[in-house]
C-alpha cells in the first residue's frame, strides 16, 4: 500500500512544473555507495587523528574528498540510528527509537506504511542494494530489508545474531545461506534469549563476504544508477565471545608483533581490515570507470564502546569528545563522515556544516533529482559536497531511550542535553557551548538562562509523542 501511494505521489509530483534547483540541473542522477562502520569513535582514523591505528585508504579517501567535522549519527546506539538514516526523521519523530528485541528474535521491526530511502530511490530508477546489518526486522516481518524497498539483501537482520563475525548463517533476500562455520549458542536465560553465540570452528568470515558481495553488486549494476548501502559490523565486539577474544578478526595483521592486550590487537586489526575493505571497494569504482558518477560516503553508526572497556581509552577513540555509545555526549553522535565524487567535490576540503544521518535521504533526492517525501526531517547536504550555499537546520535533535533516557539538541553552537528524563522529567538540563567546549566539561546552563530556554522551547517541538517510545514516565502507555 505505502509503495502504491508513494508512485502516486511521485507522478503527481512529475506532473508539475516546480523547478529544479541549481544544483540538480547540474548533474545527472549519480550512483550512491554509503558505507557505514559500527562502534567506530571519531578519532578512529588517521584522518581525525589517529596515531596508532593505519586506516591509509579512508585516509586517502579524505584526501580526495571532503571530510566533515561536524556530523552526527541519529543517535547513539544500532537499531534507532539506523532507522534515522534510511527513514530521513530525527529521533524526535522516528518510528523505531530503541534497540528492542522482538519475538522470536530480532529487533523492533519497521512498520510497511514507513517510507525509506531505497524505496524513493527506486521511483527514479534505481536498483538499491544493502550488504551487511540491518536490525530493524527479520525476514518474517514487516521491517525485512526485502519489504523495505531493497532489491537486493545479503547479511544479518538480527543485531544479535550480528555479533558473532563467524556466524550459521547470513540472510540473502530472505532466505538462510548456510555457512561453514560451527556456532555455539548460549543460554535462553539470558538478554539475549539464547541467540548470542561464539563459533568453535572459524572458516567464513562476515565481513570478507560483505565485500565479495559488494563488489559483485557494484559490477552488476554499472551501467544503471543504484544505492548501495553497505553497514559493516566492524568494529563492533562479540559480547558474548570467550574472554580476550571478544574482538573477532581472523588475524592480526600488521599489530601481531605489538606489545598490546588481545583486545586492543583485535580492535586495530579490525578497523584496518575495515580499511582494506574500503579500498577494495574505491578501486572496484574506480577500475569500472565509475568514480566521476559515483558519491562513495563513509561513516559510522555511532561512537566508540565506552572508555570502561579499555581498550577505546587506549587508543583514544573519541578524540577530545566527551562519552562514547549509549551517550548523548559528541562522543556518543558524533561520527567521522568523509565524501568523495571525483570531479565534483574538492580533494583535500573540510566541512564544518551541522548535518546527521536524518539528511540522508534529502540529499540521495536531490541526486537523483527528485522531491524527498515531504514529511523528512533533513536538509540536502547536497550543497555543501558541490562548495554550494548550504541551507542550515535550525536544530538538530537527538534521543536515547535506554537505561534513565535522554534527550539533546544542537542550535548553532550551543548544545543542550538532559539525562535521567524517564526517571524524573524535571531533571535539569546542562548547556555547553561546543564551538569553545568541544569536551562538554563546562556547563553554563545558569550563565545562560535564555540560551537555554531557546533550545528547551526546540526540543519541546522536536519531541514527537509516541506511547510505543516514552521519554518521559508520563508517557507510558496504560497498562
Amino acid at each position: 500500500m505505502k509503495l502504491v501511494l508513494l508512485f502516486a505521489f511521485l507522478i503527481l509530483l512529475n506532473a508539475c512544473s516546480a523547478p529544479e534547483s541549481n544544483v540538480s540541473q547540474t548533474i545527472k542522477k549519480p550512483n550512491i555507495i554509503y558505507i557505514m562502520a559500527d562502534d567506530l569513535g571519531y578519532g578512529d582514523l588517521g584522518c581525525y587523528g589517529q596515531k596508532l591505528i593505519q586506516t591509509p585508504n579512508i585516509d586517502q579517501l579524505a584526501n580526495e574528498g571532503m571530510r566533515f567535522t561536524d556530523h552526527y549519527a541519529g543517535t547513539a546506539v544500532c537499531a534507532p540510528s539506523r532507522c534515522v538514516l534510511i527513514t530521513g526523521k530525527h529521533m524526535g519523530n522516528a518510528a523505531i527509537r530503541g534497540n528492542r528485541q522482538w519475538l522470536p528474535h530480532g529487533q523492533a521491526p519497521l512498520a510497511d506504511s514507513i517510507v525509506t530511502v531505497a524505496e524513493v530511490l527506486k521511483t527514479a530508477g534505481y536498483t538499491t542494494g544493502m550488504i551487511g546489518k540491518w536490525g530493524l526486522g527479520i525476514s518474517s516481518t514487516e521491517g525485512a530489508p526485502n519489504k523495505q524497498g531493497w532489491d537486493y539483501f545479503y547479511g544479518y537482520t538480527d543485531q544479535v545474531l550480528a555479533h558473532n563475525y563467524w556466524p550459521e548463517y547470513l540472510v540473502k533476500n530472505g532466505e538462510k545461506v548456510k555457512l561453514a562455520n560451527e556456532v555455539k549458542y548460549l543460554d535462553t536465560t539470558a538478554w539475549h534469549k539464547g541467540y548470542g553465540s561464539y563459533s568453535t570452528s572459524k572458516k567464513e568470515y562476515s565481513n570478507d563476504l560483505f565485500t565479495k558481495e559488494a563488489l559483485n553488486f557494484i559490477e552488476q549494476q554499472k551501467d544503471k544508477p543504484f544505492l548501495l548501502y553497505l553497514p559493516y559490523t566492524i568494529p563492533h565486539n562479540n559480547g558474548e565471545a570467550l574472554p580476550g577474544q571478544k574482538q573477532e578478526v581472523p588475524d592480526f595483521g600488521i599489530y601481531t608483533e605489538k606489545d598490546w592486550a588481545s583486545d586492543s590487537l583485535g580492535y586495530a586489526a579490525m578497523i584496518t581490515r575495515l580499511d582494506s575493505n574500503v579500498g577494495e571497494i574505491v578501486a572496484k569504482v574506480d577500475a569500472l570507470g565509475l568514480s566521476e558518477n559515483t558519491l562513495i560516503i563513509f561513516t559510522s553508526d555511532n561512537g566508540p564502546m565506552q572508555e570502561r572497556t579499555g581498550f577505546t581509552a587506549f587508543f583514544d577513540s573519541n578524540g577530545q569528545l566527551r562519552g562514547g555509545k549509549r551517550d548523548l555526549y559528541e562522543g556518543g553522535i558524533r561520527v567521522p563522515f568523509i565524501a568523495k565524487w571525483k570531479s565534483k567535490i574538492q580533494a583535500g576540503s573540510v566541512s564544518n556544516h551541522p548535518s546527521y544521518f536524518t539528511d540522508f535521504l534529502a540529499t540521495a533526492c536531490e541526486m537523483a533529482i527528485i522531491e524527498p517525501p515531504n514529511n523528512t526531517d533533513g536538509i540536502s547536504y547536497l550543497p555543501t559536497l558541490l562548495g554550494k550555499e548550504q541551507p542550515k537546520h535550525e536544530y538538530l535533535y537527538f534521543e536515547f531511550h535506554e537505561g534513565g533516557k535522554s534527550h539533546a539538541i544542537r542550535s548553532g553552537d550551543w548544545k543542550a542535553i538532559r539525562n535521567n528524563t524517564f526517571k524524573e522529567e524535571t531533571t535539569a538540563w546542562e548547556l555547553y557551548d561546543i564551538s569553545q567546549d568541544i569536551s562538554e566539561q563546562n556547563n553554563l546552563a545558569e550563565e545562560n538562562p535564555e540560551k537555554l530556554k531557546e533550545l528547551i522551547d526546540k526540543a519541546k517541538q522536536a519531541h514527537g509523542v509516541d506511547a510505543s517510545w516514552p521519554l518521559f514516565a508520563s508517557e507510558q502507555k496504560d497498562e
